[in-house]
């Protein structure tokens, strides 16, 4: 049934997660939702020298709120801070310089910044497609160690300090790929069989909409979401998917209304009054499997999956310096 999943996906995707599709769907947005001070409120947002998140963090400038970027890369970073500061004004934009497929840097991050700082809102927004399976200097493979274990590692690292904080919520940023997959918890690292860059992709993605559902199980003082931004012209989706980005070079959203949700999601007074644990696309709760498609999972895989993530976490925890 592959083939009928990812036929699906990609009328729907030329349908509703193009440049017209956002255009057709931001008719019913209420700009009012977005327009909000929020000076006073901190917000995380990793994966933001660029893209998504570098639009996410500039957007939240604006209005006031004090934003800590979590990078990889330095130079870019810093440029990206510049940016940001210079366009808003806002001179709260705070750097930290983080690797998010090294677990114990997570770890190490996490502590020195619930010692240091508060936090009301995390977006997770960091992540990569790696095209060939390639391991990490802790044996992790990397896509699993970005998108999925780093995504788990910073969420469930910083719950207690968002656990203190008034109307906290987590963002993650995912993927409507993960529509194509069933989740797999039986070989995370994609050891087995060939490796596909872009199915991995999509199951790192399908893990991050368990997770979030799981979460808002877990910690009902947090409200939890995660998002489809549609198909965006970001540096990643050139990098990584350049036939994809030659074909629909045309059609693709811009990196401001690939974030218009997460920006929702994290400031609209109008996000929290939905249950946690949703799948947003647009501004709106939608179905996280495609009709027919065959890709629930029972309990006891989910389960599994965050057992052994919590597993792995704790791993990385005990042999990590200073902590």
């Amino acid at each position: 049934m592959s083939w009928y999943r990812n036929a699906v996906w990609f009328v729907k995707g030329l349908r509703e997660y193009t440049r017209g599709g956002y255009e057709s769907a931001s008719k019913r947005f209420d700009p009012a939702d977005v327009e909000v001070d929020v000076a006073g409120r901190s917000f995380l947002v990793t994966g933001a020298n660029s893209g998504i998140g570098k639009a996410t963090a500039k957007e939240i400038a604006r209005r006031g709120g004090t934003v800590h970027l979590v990078c990889r890369n330095k130079e870019r970073a810093e440029v990206a801070k510049e940016e940001i500061v210079t366009e808003t004004g806002n001179q709260n934009i705070f750097l930290h310089i983080v690797d998010i497929s090294n677990p114990k840097e997570i770890w190490k991050f996490a502590e020195k910044f619930q010692n240091e700082h508060k936090l009301n809102v995390l977006i997770n927004n960091a992540g990569c497609m790696v095209n060939n399976r390639e391991l990490t200097e802790d044996g992790l493979e990397k896509n699993f160690a970005t998108n999925t274990l780093g995504t788990y590692i910073m969420t469930t690292a910083l719950v207690p300090l968002l656990e203190k904080a008034a109307d906290a919520r987590v963002i993650t940023v995912s993927s409507g790929g993960m529509l194509v997959q069933k989740l797999n918890a039986s070989d995370l690292q994609s050891g087995n069989g060939p490796f596909d860059g872009t199915m991995v992709y999509a199951q790192n993605k399908r893990q991050q909409v368990v997770m979030t559902e799981q979460w808002a199980k877990a910690y009902r003082n947090i409200h939890f979401s995660v998002m489809h931004p549609g198909w965006a012209d970001t540096p990643a989706v050139r990098s990584s998917m350049p036939d994809f980005y030659e074909r629909m070079k045309n059609s693709l959203r811009t990196e401001a209304q690939g974030a218009d949700t997460v920006l929702w999601l994290a400031l609209s007074a109008e996000a929290t009054k939905l249950p946690s644990g949703l799948f947003f696309q647009d501004r709106q709760p939608v179905p996280t499997h495609l009709p027919l498609a065959y890709t629930h999972s029972p309990p006891e895989d989910e389960e599994k999956l965050m057992e052994m993530l919590e597993e792995f976490s704790q791993k990385f925890k005990s042999v990590s310096p200073g902590i």
